[in-house]
Parts: C-alpha cells; structure tokens; sequence
C-alpha cells in the first residue's frame, strides 16, 4: 500500500493556515533560497498547487479550454469578475503548464539585483521603502519574503515595469454593454525610474530630481480628437505625497494643472481605465491604508505563453461577449500561492472605490487580478493582467539589453461590471509611428517634462 507523505487537501489546508501570518512563500520548502540557486519550485509545493489536473483531479487538464460548462471545477482559483465572465459573458481561457522556472517571470537584470539586495529592504516609521543603510531603494523588489501587506505593496509600488524605463506603444479597443467598439484609441504610456534603477541614477543625479521616485507620461496619439491629450505625472519617493500631475487638452492648447487626487476618472471619453488603477498600485501606497493582508490561496493567472509577436502589431484574437468581441484569448497556468491583500482608499474621502483587492503571486511578487468594489461593497471594476517573455513557438524573438528574452506585460482587460464596458488593450509594436522599448536613453527630455508634452500636443 502506498503511503502519501501530503494529502490531497494538504496545500490548500497549509495555505489557509498561513493566512496572514509572518511568513514568506513555499510550503514544503522555502521558496526564494530555491530561486537564488537557480533551483526548480516544485521543491516548494505539493503537487495539487503545481497542477491544474492534480487540483481538479482530472476535470480540467493542462490544454483543456475553461468554459461557462466546466469553470465551476475552478471557482475558487479565479477572481469573482472573472468568474462571471466566463460563466456569464461567453469568455474562455485555456490551461497552459505551470511556470516553475521563476527566471522566466522577471526581466533578468530586475531578478539579479533582486538577490543581490535581498535583506536590505525596510520600512520606516512613515511606512516608506528605506535600506538598511539608509536612504532611496537600490533596485529589485525590496521584500522579496515580505511580513505585512505593505511590504507586499512596497514591490508593487517601487518599480511599475520593472526596467528603468519604458514606453509602451498601445492600442486599445472600448467595448460597450451592446457588444460593440464604441471607442478606439492609440496612445504610449512612458515610464522613467529615478530611484532604484538597475543601471544606477546616470542623469537623475540633480537636486530637482532627490525627492523624485519616477515621471510618467500618457499621451494620446489616435483618434484626431484626442490626438495630443497628454497627462505628465511627477512621483516623489515619498509615499505619502501626491504626484504632481499636468496635462495637455488639445482643446485648451495649453499644459495645465489637475487636482493632485484626480485619480479616479476615465483618462479619455468610453475608457475604464483610472490612473489609479495602473499596475494595481497607481496611486502613492500611503495615500491609502487599512492594509491587510486576508489569505492566501493558489490562483490562475495568466503569466506564460500569451504574446503574439507573430501576429501584426502583436494584437491577440476576440471572443465572448454579445458580439465575439468582448475578451481576448488568453492563456492561464497554475499560481501556488498568492497574498490577497485589501485596502482602502483612506487619503481620496470622494474617491467612487471604498476598497481594492489584489491577488498577488509569491513567484515573482507581481499582482495577476486585482478587483475595485464601491462605497456600498459592491463589486465595481477588475483589472486583470497578462504577462511573458516574448517568445513564440519556443522562438525568442525580443531580448532584454543583456540577451535574455524580454519580459513585460502584453495584455490587460479593464471591466466596469456596474455598466458593463470593457476596456481592454495590448502592449504592441507601435503607435503612431513610435516603437515601443526598454531601456532607452533621452525620453526623459523627450517625452517627461511639461515641455515635452506640450510640444508632443502640438
């Protein structure tokens, strides 16, 4: 007779078990001196977190599609929106293998200054990111086994894109509660790291930029009416104050000042999409509070095998939805644990959203669903992440500055579930004649200062 060492419900048990506790992630064996020496994470884990087949006990199956016919077997694997889409709204997701090598899941620079900085992370008696020497982050996430939900926020919050800088060229289609585009728009979203960046400071060595974290800039290059609407937010390290936010309105023709807390409304007209809401952090972490972290748990998520570089401009198919164009396909692996964490919005008392949860994954501390809920505690929004390595048919066609395989987000659905309008986009070639890129030098000047917008809007 054989004698299992871990029972079936053994994982889920444990899981539940460390809830909120002081610990950091695996089970069966610590997972990040696992990562350090380059080790596979099945070491961590039993193998009902690892498999979707050893979950379900063979109801669903690596390559099977989840539809509204079979989702219940994963119910508690998925967020509650996304439930209801599938269930609902005709979505569909196909099961891929698990991802057990964490190297695949960061930009590798990111993930070497990660070890390398392991333990010199802290929060200070404001809740901000300090090192145990003093002064800014130094690069990589800060809590790599965090301890309280703002530590886990903390990883969120530091480095968005997690390359020192980025512009995302991105296309995004609006879809109405009737099934249809309702609204379609080009724009690029530009990012510059002034603090922890792996390539040190360089040109942000200035007093102007000491109390800097990172400038970010959208700006809107298609339709012709909301050609040149652009929005410049200035981070500063310390979280407890607001960014400094302009824009440009081609209307106006000029750069002007918006409230330092206008942060929950549509950047343009059919679009779901709220600066708060960027990477699930994008508001200052202390501008909120009541952090908790409420469980863990395994979770689908989708964070392999789902770029279409093979594609034109890299824009995946459509489905679901009363007209096929609601969702696009996307593919789902097993996540063996994520922190849940809860906030609220403690420093926006007119802010529409009362509370947020995010579903965070222990591999590679990056949220893959996040979920709104308004001042009555009604489900109100999610924003729901894809991930990868830009890698097609085992081909590695984009590669980081040192030759490993970019890695970033490709996809995101924005989904006001109150009126039913899907925002959703795709991180693609180009907009608007601008190649997206990584690690790029001069698009502070070029696209991050009032100037900059200004002449971009005209």
């Amino acid at each position: 007779m054989l004698i299992r060492k871990y029972d079936f419900n053994y994982g889920r048990r444990e899981l539940m078990a460390k809830g909120a506790a002081m610990a950091g992630g695996g089970l069966l064996s610590s997972l990040w001196p696992l990562i350090a020496n380059g080790a596979d994470i099945t070491k961590a884990y039993p193998e009902e977190l690892l498999s979707v087949d050893a979950y379900t006990k063979g109801a669903i199956k690596t390559g099977d599609i989840v539809d509204a016919n079979n989702v219940d077997h994963v119910k508690a694997l998925i967020a509650p929106i996304m439930y209801h889409q599938i269930k609902e709204m005709g979505r569909r997701i196909r099961i891929v293998p698990t991802v057990t090598d964490v190297s695949k899941m960061f930009p590798n620079a990111f993930l070497q200054a990660t070890l390398s900085n392991q333990g010199k992370g802290l929060l200070d008696a404001d809740g901000n990111v300090t090192t145990t020497s003093g002064g800014q982050w130094i690069g990589g996430l800060p809590f790599t086994q965090p301890k309280t939900a703002l530590e886990v926020f903390s990883n969120l919050t530091l480095s968005w894109g997690r390359h020192d800088n980025d512009i995302f060229a991105i296309t995004d289609q609006d879809i109405g509660p009737d099934g249809e585009i309702s609204y379609e728009y080009d724009f690029l979203w530009v990012e510059e790291q002034v603090s922890g960046r792996i390539g040190g400071r360089g040109e942000f060595t200035g007093p102007e930029h000491a109390d800097k974290l990172r400038y970010q800039t959208v700006v809107f290059t298609a339709p012709a009416d909301s050609k040149g609407t652009a929005y410049l937010s200035t981070w500063y390290y310390d979280q407890r104050k607001f960014p400094d936010l302009v824009g440009y309105v081609p209307a106006f023709k000029r750069v002007r000042k918006f409230p330092t807390n206008q942060r929950f409304e549509p950047l343009v007209a059919g679009m779901t999409l709220y600066l708060s809401d960027a990477w699930a952090a994008g508001d200052p972490m202390l501008t909120w509070g009541d952090y908790k972290i409420i469980g863990r748990q395994p979770m689908l998520g989708a964070v392999s095998e789902n770029w279409h570089g093979d594609l034109p401009n890299y824009v995946p198919p459509t489905h679901g939805g009363q007209k096929g164009k609601t969702f696009y396909e996307i593919n789902y692996s097993m996540v063996p644990e994520c922190i849940v964490i809860d906030a609220t919005p403690t420093g926006y008392p007119r802010a529409p959203v009362g509370r947020k949860r995010v579903w965070v994954d222990v591999r590679n501390m990056q949220f893959i669903a996040y979920e709104t809920y308004d001042r009555r505690d009604q489900s109100l929004k999610s924003f729901e992440p894809v991930w990868g390595q830009r890698i097609v048919n085992g081909e590695v066609l984009m590669k980081e500055t040192d030759g490993t395989p970019l890695w970033s987000w490709t996809h995101v659905h924005s989904h006001d579930i109150q009126t039913n309008r899907m925002t959703r986009f795709t991180h693609c070639k180009e907009v608007g004649g601008v190649v997206g890129g990584f690690n790029l030098e001069g698009i502070y000047n070029k696209y991050l200062t009032a100037q900059a917008i200004n002449r971009l809007g005209t």
